[in-house]
């Protein structure tokens, strides 16, 4: 089981890179990785702009992209728009600026960016 755990973190940490040197790409500075609060995790916050990007990454390789709603159900946006509200409070200086939620899906090597994945009514 913990050789499974291991599997995942490395497939993980692979992915969240994939996933940063895509938003690097298309123009994104990101300003943090792996950010951790009392409330939870959020993979890569970065600036697209004038807008703070918060944005989960999904690496998955047994599953396909119908499966994505699966890994990012409500109850996981709940959580990373409360997150992303303890990060804006910690970082005054990004308050003020228009906010959007992301989700990178990775499926076999395959970086699929879903711009306004969900909003922050959810």
């Amino acid at each position: 089981m913990a050789d499974k755990k291991c599997f995942n973190t490395d497939t993980g940490r692979k992915g969240e890179e994939q996933a940063a040197e895509a938003l690097e790409a298309a123009g994104m500075d990101i300003i943090v990785r792996n950010y951790r609060s009392k409330t939870g995790e959020i993979d890569i916050i970065a600036i697209d702009g004038e807008t703070v990007v918060f944005t989960e990454v999904k690496t998955w390789s047994a599953y396909g992209m119908e499966d994505l709603a699966y890994g990012v159900d409500i109850r996981k946006q709940r959580k990373i728009i409360k997150t992303a509200k303890f990060f804006l409070l910690e970082n005054r200086k990004y308050s003020n600026m228009t906010i959007r939620f992301d989700v990178v899906f990775i499926h076999n090597n395959s970086i699929n960016h879903l711009a306004s994945a969900f909003t922050e009514s959810v």
